[in-house]
Parts: C-alpha cells; structure tokens; sequence
C-alpha cells in the first residue's frame, strides 16, 4: 500500500477503511470547513468568519465560488458513505447558506452566524459516532 492510498479513507472499490482513516478524512473536512466558515476574529471581538464571508462579497461570482467547497465536502460525506437522509440535509444547508449569502451586504453579515460547511462536518461527524464508525 502506498503513502496516497494509506491516506485515503476509503479502498479502490468504494469500503471503507478502518476508524483511523475516516478520522484523518473528518479532520480534514474539519479544516476546510474552519477556514470557509470560522477561520477569522473580527479584532477586538468574539465573531469570528471564514473565506465564505469574505469571498462572498465579491460581487456576482463570490456566492457561487464559495459553494464549491460546500459541495466538496457533501461529496466526500457521499464517497464516505453517508445515508442519503443525512446528504439531503447537508444540501438544504448548503441551499440555505447560499440563498442567505445572495443578499447583498445583509445577507453576508447573516452568513456569518449560519456556517453551513461546519454544520455539515458536525452532522457527518455525528453521523458516523452514532454508528460506532468513529
């Protein structure tokens, strides 16, 4: 086995590998999670914000790029297993968070507080300790 495929939660035909793998898997979505929703303290405050916010000002294109990190990690919760119950809930957040971030300058204060991208890695994360899988 190599370097790559020891990282990998998964096996070449989709199963997936031991906890210690989906672990790492977690933590990485994690992080990416963190830097688009919670990366960031406005100074002298609690509030914290990510690239989501930030990006997400920019004006035409900064809601639509920012889904696509979004839409990466409900396509490794799909590649992880996760029932489609808890995909369908993933998505309506995803769904949520853009609609919130398409309204100018408002709704990119109001996405602050929402963080889809952590909501989602907490929901997997849940998901897969109530299986016993973590």
């Amino acid at each position: 086995m190599t370097t790559t495929e020891a990282s990998e939660p998964f096996d070449r035909v989709g199963r997936t590998r031991p906890a210690s793998g989906l672990n790492r898997e977690l933590d990485r979505l994690d992080g990416l999670a963190d830097l688009m929703d919670s990366r960031f303290r406005l100074p002298g405050t609690s509030i914290r914000f990510g690239l989501d916010a930030l990006v997400g000002l920019i004006p035409g294109i900064g809601d639509g790029l920012v889904t696509l990190p979004a839409f990466y990690i409900l396509a490794r919760a799909h590649r992880l297993g996760a029932p489609t119950s808890l995909l369908v809930r993933m998505a309506a957040n995803v769904g949520i968070d853009f609609l919130i971030g398409a309204v100018p300058l408002i709704g990119d204060l109001l996405d602050v507080g929402y963080r889809a991208n952590r909501r989602n890695v907490a929901l997997l994360r849940e998901h897969f300790v109530k299986t016993g899988q973590v």
